[in-house]
Protein backbone atom coordinates (compact mmCIF):
# COMPACT_ATOMS: atom_id res chain seq x y z
CA UNK A 1 0.00 0.00 0.00
CA UNK A 2 1.28 3.55 -0.97
CA UNK A 3 0.58 6.52 1.93
CA UNK A 4 1.92 9.54 1.04
CA UNK A 5 2.31 11.83 4.19
CA UNK A 6 1.86 15.98 3.42
CA UNK A 7 3.69 17.97 6.21
CA UNK A 8 5.76 20.72 7.42
CA UNK A 9 8.44 20.09 9.93
CA UNK A 10 7.37 23.29 12.28
CA UNK A 11 3.84 22.28 12.48
CA UNK A 12 3.18 20.69 15.34
CA UNK A 13 0.06 18.31 14.60
CA UNK A 14 2.48 17.25 11.63
CA UNK A 15 4.69 15.66 14.78
CA UNK A 16 1.96 14.22 16.13
CA UNK A 17 0.43 12.64 13.10
CA UNK A 18 3.68 11.62 12.17
CA UNK A 19 4.36 10.15 15.45
CA UNK A 20 0.66 8.38 15.66
CA UNK A 21 0.84 7.27 11.81
CA UNK A 22 3.97 5.38 12.46
CA UNK A 23 2.54 3.55 15.45
CA UNK A 24 -0.27 2.84 13.03
CA UNK A 25 1.60 1.57 10.66
CA UNK A 26 3.50 -1.05 12.84
CA UNK A 27 0.02 -2.00 14.38
CA UNK A 28 -1.62 -2.57 11.08
CA UNK A 29 1.28 -5.12 10.52
CA UNK A 30 1.65 -5.18 6.92
CA UNK A 31 4.32 -3.40 4.67
CA UNK A 32 3.54 0.13 3.60
CA UNK A 33 5.33 2.31 1.52
CA UNK A 34 5.46 5.87 2.84
CA UNK A 35 6.36 8.59 0.45
CA UNK A 36 6.85 12.04 2.60
CA UNK A 37 5.36 15.59 0.82
CA UNK A 38 6.72 18.54 1.29
CA UNK A 39 3.89 21.30 2.46
CA UNK A 40 5.25 24.45 3.48
CA UNK A 41 2.86 26.49 5.58
CA UNK A 42 5.03 30.15 5.40
CA UNK A 43 7.14 29.84 2.58
CA UNK A 44 7.59 33.91 3.01
CA UNK A 45 9.32 33.31 6.69
CA UNK A 46 13.01 33.83 6.59
CA UNK A 47 15.43 32.01 8.79
CA UNK A 48 16.52 34.86 11.27
CA UNK A 49 16.47 33.32 14.82
CA UNK A 50 12.82 35.10 15.77
CA UNK A 51 11.86 33.08 19.16
CA UNK A 52 8.87 31.23 17.91
CA UNK A 53 6.49 32.15 20.25
CA UNK A 54 7.25 35.96 19.11
CA UNK A 55 6.04 34.89 15.85
CA UNK A 56 3.04 33.21 17.51
CA UNK A 57 2.10 36.32 19.60
CA UNK A 58 2.55 38.93 16.84
CA UNK A 59 0.64 36.96 14.73
CA UNK A 60 -2.47 35.41 17.10
CA UNK A 61 -1.98 37.44 19.58
CA UNK A 62 -2.40 36.51 23.39
CA UNK A 63 -4.89 33.59 22.38
CA UNK A 64 -1.35 31.88 20.59
CA UNK A 65 -0.33 31.12 24.89
CA UNK A 66 -3.75 28.68 25.40
CA UNK A 67 -3.12 27.39 21.64
CA UNK A 68 0.32 26.10 22.70
CA UNK A 69 -0.99 24.53 26.48
CA UNK A 70 -3.13 22.72 24.46
CA UNK A 71 -0.95 21.14 21.43
CA UNK A 72 1.95 20.42 24.20
CA UNK A 73 -0.91 18.51 26.46
CA UNK A 74 -1.74 16.39 23.75
CA UNK A 75 1.49 15.89 22.26
CA UNK A 76 2.90 15.04 25.80
CA UNK A 77 0.29 12.49 25.78
CA UNK A 78 1.85 10.75 23.19
CA UNK A 79 5.45 10.84 24.31
CA UNK A 80 6.69 13.80 22.58
CA UNK A 81 8.19 17.25 24.32
CA UNK A 82 7.23 20.16 22.69
CA UNK A 83 9.60 23.14 24.04
CA UNK A 84 7.98 26.22 22.45
CA UNK A 85 9.96 28.34 25.21
CA UNK A 86 13.11 27.42 22.74
CA UNK A 87 11.52 26.96 19.30
CA UNK A 88 12.83 29.22 16.61
CA UNK A 89 10.99 30.16 13.63
CA UNK A 90 12.35 28.78 10.26
CA UNK A 91 11.92 28.46 6.52
CA UNK A 92 11.82 25.24 5.77
CA UNK A 93 12.67 24.59 2.12
CA UNK A 94 15.93 23.10 2.84
CA UNK A 95 14.91 21.31 5.13
CA UNK A 96 11.98 19.75 2.98
CA UNK A 97 14.97 19.18 0.88
CA UNK A 98 16.92 16.83 3.61
CA UNK A 99 13.49 14.95 3.61
CA UNK A 100 13.74 14.57 -0.29
CA UNK A 101 17.33 13.28 -0.25
CA UNK A 102 16.86 11.21 2.59
CA UNK A 103 13.99 9.40 0.81
CA UNK A 104 16.65 8.24 -1.94
CA UNK A 105 18.46 6.89 0.67
CA UNK A 106 15.73 4.85 2.56
CA UNK A 107 15.92 7.02 4.98
CA UNK A 108 12.66 9.71 5.06
CA UNK A 109 11.43 9.25 8.13
CA UNK A 110 14.42 9.22 10.35
CA UNK A 111 15.38 12.48 8.81
CA UNK A 112 11.57 14.06 9.36
CA UNK A 113 11.81 12.32 12.84
CA UNK A 114 14.86 14.23 13.75
CA UNK A 115 13.71 17.39 12.00
CA UNK A 116 10.84 17.93 14.25
CA UNK A 117 12.47 17.22 17.00
CA UNK A 118 15.48 19.33 16.53
CA UNK A 119 12.52 21.95 15.93
CA UNK A 120 10.47 21.42 18.69
CA UNK A 121 12.64 19.86 20.98
CA UNK A 122 16.11 20.65 20.96
CA UNK A 123 15.56 24.44 19.92
CA UNK A 124 17.97 24.18 16.90
CA UNK A 125 17.05 26.68 13.63
CA UNK A 126 15.67 24.01 10.92
CA UNK A 127 16.67 26.95 8.39
CA UNK A 128 19.97 27.32 9.07
CA UNK A 129 22.39 25.54 6.99
CA UNK A 130 24.79 24.65 9.13
CA UNK A 131 22.39 22.83 11.77
CA UNK A 132 20.85 21.21 8.65
CA UNK A 133 24.36 20.09 7.69
CA UNK A 134 24.85 18.50 11.18
CA UNK A 135 21.13 16.71 11.31
CA UNK A 136 21.97 14.58 7.83
CA UNK A 137 25.31 13.80 8.95
CA UNK A 138 23.31 12.60 12.32
CA UNK A 139 20.93 10.83 10.13
CA UNK A 140 23.55 9.31 7.47
CA UNK A 141 22.04 11.47 4.51
CA UNK A 142 24.56 13.06 2.29
CA UNK A 143 23.40 16.37 1.15
CA UNK A 144 24.27 16.46 -2.26
CA UNK A 145 22.49 20.14 -3.04
CA UNK A 146 20.23 18.62 -5.25
CA UNK A 147 16.43 18.44 -4.85
CA UNK A 148 15.49 22.36 -4.39
CA UNK A 149 13.63 22.33 -8.03
CA UNK A 150 11.94 18.68 -7.30
CA UNK A 151 10.81 20.09 -3.49
CA UNK A 152 9.35 23.15 -5.21
CA UNK A 153 7.79 21.19 -7.70
CA UNK A 154 6.22 19.17 -5.09
CA UNK A 155 5.39 21.73 -3.15
CA UNK A 156 2.63 23.81 -6.47
CA UNK A 157 2.03 19.93 -6.74
CA UNK A 158 0.29 20.37 -3.04
CA UNK A 159 -1.64 23.48 -3.56
CA UNK A 160 -3.01 21.71 -7.26
CA UNK A 161 -4.45 19.19 -5.18
CA UNK A 162 -6.22 21.82 -2.95
CA UNK A 163 -4.37 21.35 -0.10
CA UNK A 164 -4.36 23.88 2.72
CA UNK A 165 -4.26 22.01 5.61
CA UNK A 166 -1.40 19.85 7.34
CA UNK A 167 -0.82 16.76 8.09
CA UNK A 168 -2.66 14.92 5.05
CA UNK A 169 -2.43 11.40 4.72
CA UNK A 170 -2.81 10.45 0.89
CA UNK A 171 -3.73 6.48 0.09
CA UNK A 172 -3.13 5.05 -2.87
CA UNK A 173 -3.90 8.49 -4.44
CA UNK A 174 -7.48 8.20 -3.95
CA UNK A 175 -8.19 8.29 0.04
CA UNK A 176 -7.40 11.59 1.97
CA UNK A 177 -7.19 11.71 5.69
CA UNK A 178 -6.40 14.91 6.86
CA UNK A 179 -5.34 16.02 10.61
CA UNK A 180 -3.59 14.31 13.39
CA UNK A 181 -6.08 11.47 13.49
CA UNK A 182 -5.71 8.81 16.21
CA UNK A 183 -3.96 5.65 16.00
CA UNK A 184 -6.63 3.78 16.07
CA UNK A 185 -8.38 5.68 13.32
CA UNK A 186 -4.94 5.77 11.18
CA UNK A 187 -5.27 1.74 11.30
CA UNK A 188 -8.92 1.62 10.47
CA UNK A 189 -8.26 3.75 7.22
CA UNK A 190 -5.25 1.44 6.34
CA UNK A 191 -7.56 -1.73 6.92
CA UNK A 192 -10.26 -0.19 4.97
CA UNK A 193 -7.78 1.10 2.00
CA UNK A 194 -7.07 -2.11 1.60
CA UNK A 195 -10.25 -3.51 0.96
CA UNK A 196 -11.02 -0.75 -1.27
CA UNK A 197 -13.80 1.11 0.45
CA UNK A 198 -14.55 4.52 1.25
CA UNK A 199 -13.43 6.24 4.28
CA UNK A 200 -15.04 7.97 7.20
CA UNK A 201 -12.83 9.56 9.07
CA UNK A 202 -13.02 12.69 10.49
CA UNK A 203 -11.17 15.50 10.59
CA UNK A 204 -8.43 15.77 12.98
CA UNK A 205 -6.20 18.66 14.82
CA UNK A 206 -4.37 19.98 11.84
CA UNK A 207 -1.95 23.74 10.26
CA UNK A 208 -3.29 25.65 7.71
CA UNK A 209 -1.27 28.46 5.93
CA UNK A 210 -0.14 30.94 7.21
CA UNK A 211 2.28 29.42 9.30
CA UNK A 212 0.83 27.13 12.05
CA UNK A 213 -2.54 28.07 14.07
CA UNK A 214 -1.39 25.41 16.78
CA UNK A 215 -4.95 25.34 18.50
Amino acid sequence: MKVEIFSDVICPWCYIGHTRFNAAVRAYGKPVQVAYRPFQLSPESVSDGTPLTVYLEQRFGKQSLQMIERVVGTAAVDGLELRYDQAIGANTLEAHRLIWLAQREGKAPEMADRLFRAHFTDGLDVGDAAVLSDLAAEVGVADTGEGEKEVLAEVDRARQLGITGVPLFLFEDKYAVSGAQPVEALVGALREVEQREPLSVPQGDACEDGYCLVG
